[in-house]
């Protein structure tokens, strides 16, 4: 039980250095405008990141929430839309889990067929690479 509580005491401290950190540099109006205008940065380009990978399979949600969180640690609005996220997120698993599996599976099937379009069409409009076409010429052989 002791590891456990000087783990939580190590944590806290590192938590309070990095505060201890953050607060030195917004002392000043320039590190408080440069810590701004970083964190801006990174939380804009890990949000219009994910935002790019949604429609694909792989971590596009993801990539949003984490690019919000980043942000949110400097602006208050996008705490109060990571909140949002939060909660929206929340009740639809909620959602999710009072249906029977045959919502379930449903909802698998219409998601895996709006990412095989996605890839679908992404492949051929990218790169000019049709994947039906590509098939039909492997199997008829």
């Amino acid at each position: 039980m002791t590891g456990d509580a000087d783990d939580l005491k190590d944590e806290a401290a590192e938590r309070s250095a990095i505060g201890r950190w953050r607060d030195g540099i917004r002392s000043t109006p320039a590190g408080r405008l440069t810590l701004k205008i970083a964190i801006g940065t990174v939380g804009a380009v890990l949000v219009v990141a994910g935002l790019i990978m949604v429609p694909f399979p792989g971590p596009g949600w993801l990539v949003v929430f984490a690019g919000l969180a980043v942000l949110a640690t400097e602006f208050h609005w996008a705490n109060r839309l990571l909140d949002f996220g939060k909660r929206t997120l929340a009740g639809w698993t909620a959602w999710l889990g009072r249906r029977g599996w045959t919502v379930k599976i449903l909802i698998v099937l219409v998601a895996a067929a709006a990412a095989a379009v996605i890839v679908y069409y992404g492949l051929k409009l990218s790169f000019d690479f049709d994947l039906i076409a590509e098939a039909q010429k492997l199997f008829t052989r």
